[in-house]
């Protein structure tokens, strides 16, 4: 072989191995990027979840609050209603007993 020859083939070493070089860098910034990009994801994830997480405690104690206040509240709604059903059953009581007393005394053949 001619020496142009051998500086020619060199020469396609030479490129060859720039070509690999360059190909090499290219994948690691690529895996480097991808890296990145999961890291950037996770943290997101992880500040979202702890987003939803203080929601959701935040969310549980207004809705559980106090229990003594849900209970005295409870309370005071059952009285209440117990209360207005006595009042009505006063109202009527009357006249039940009058129709009971009607039944009661008829007699039927």
């Amino acid at each position: 072989m001619s020496s142009s020859d051998r500086g020619g083939i060199q020469a396609l070493l030479a490129a060859e191995q720039d070509a690999q070089h360059i190909v090499a860098n290219a994948r690691a910034a690529k895996t480097a990027r991808l890296r990145q990009a999961k890291e950037e994801a996770e943290r997101e994830v992880a500040q979202y979840r702890a987003q939803r997480e203080a929601e959701f405690r935040k969310k549980l104690s207004d809705t559980s609050g106090d229990s003594g206040a849900n209970v005295k509240r409870l309370e005071a709604e059952t009285d209440e209603k117990i209360k207005r059903l006595s009042a009505e059953a006063a109202k009527v009581a009357p006249e039940v007993t009058a129709l009971l007393m009607k039944y009661v005394i008829t007699v039927r053949n």
